[in-house]
């Protein structure tokens, strides 16, 4: 069983799956290969759809509190963690050069491409039943993809009176796109580490690993 089969859907165009999980680094090594980017683009702009329709019809917040509600189901840990739940990261291309650097920024993207792919083949209410298949759980089960852990972690810290740094230690792709990644240090010793689109969000990423290594 392939991947979209889990979910009742047989694209008529199959390349448009095999683009939807082609990274930059793949297709630049295979010359005539598409890569996700444009699908990401589209599909992108149905989940935002979707989502918001969602909380439109199914709470009575006012425009702000909806605003955040969706912002919390499509964050990049959000995303990252659907399609690992469905294993869909294993599917991804990646180039050799890319290899072993597959992160969270590149999973969030490929599930919003096969979003794209799902709604340019089979049309608006197959993808709408797709994501919601998916994300509506999390939704119904209050799971909280943005909680504050640089602040949790300064918290943790503060009690044993210990110090706490970030470090960017790289930082690659394009300048209107960049890929950053953080360390978080505990009394100089490297304790977590963290890949985002921000500093912000690698650091977050950063401290939530952080955290779990050292309020256990």
């Amino acid at each position: 069983m392939n991947y979209l089969e889990k979910f009742g859907i047989n694209l008529e165009n199959k390349k448009l799956f095999e683009v939807a999980v082609t990274h930059s680094s793949y297709s630049n090594e295979h010359k005539e290969t598409e890569n996700y980017e444009r699908l990401e683009f589209l599909g992108d702009a149905v989940l935002e759809l979707v989502t918001s329709e969602y909380f439109y019809l199914n709470t009575h917040d006012k425009e702000g509190a909806m605003t955040k509600h969706r912002a919390d189901y499509v964050c990049e840990k959000a995303l990252a963690t659907y399609a690992k739940e469905y294993e869909l990261d294993k599917l991804i291309r990646l180039g050799e050069g890319q290899k072993g650097n597959l992160n969270d920024t590149i999973i969030a993207d490929v599930f919003e491409a096969v979003i794209g792919a799902i709604y340019l083949d089979k049309g608006f209410f197959v993808a709408k039943d797709y994501i919601e298949k998916i994300i509506v759980p999390y939704i119904k089960q209050n799971v909280n993809f943005n909680m504050d852990y640089k602040t949790l972690l300064q918290e943790y810290v503060q009690t044993d009176r210990k110090s706490l740094e970030y470090h960017v230690v790289k930082e690659y792709g394009e300048a209107h796109k960049k890929t950053f990644e953080v360390e978080v240090s505990i009394d100089n010793i490297v304790y977590g580490r963290g890949i985002g689109k921000s500093k912000k969000e690698a650091e977050q990423q950063a401290a939530y690993d952080a955290y779990q290594k050292s309020a256990k």
